[in-house]
């Protein structure tokens, strides 16, 4: 299977092409895309109201207003490129990983696990996992 690669605004999209099947792979993989571009309108309709957000090593943040503050205040580290390797889902619970380019200088790992309020393919976002490593094999 070929990747897909597309442009969202100024955002460079890799991911592998799907078979169309999974609402909720669709769903992880716009909204890693609306994440990175900080569309703020898109990933308040997909979280809940008391999404928990915990970024390992760093912080955790509870709460859609919290988190969208959070995507506003990191909205000057442009991301370039986003990478989408895996999209995993099962159930309730579904997983990202890949890499980000931000700003043509640093490329970032990461790994996102999420866990929705249940299994329907219209649940919201209530748990999110982040795993994030700074990668220098690149340059």
């Amino acid at each position: 299977m070929e990747p897909t690669i597309s442009q969202y605004r100024d955002l460079k999209i890799i991911c592998e092409e799907d078979c169309g099947n999974s609402p909720k792979k669709k769903l992880l993989q716009e909204f890693s895309i609306a994440f990175a571009v900080c569309d703020t309108d898109f990933v308040i309709n997909q979280i809940a109201n008391d999404v928990y957000w915990h970024l390992i090593g760093d912080r955790v943040i509870q709460g859609k207003e919290p988190f969208v503050k959070m995507m506003v205040d990191r909205k000057d580290k442009k991301i370039n490129e986003i990478h989408i390797q895996n999209i995993i889902t099962h159930g309730r619970t579904g997983a990202v990983n890949g890499t980000l380019n931000v700003g043509g200088m640093k490329r970032y790992d990461f790994c996102d696990i999420y866990n929705f309020s249940s299994a329907g393919k219209n649940s919201k976002i209530k748990e999110i996992t982040s795993y994030v490593i700074k990668n220098t094999s690149h340059f």
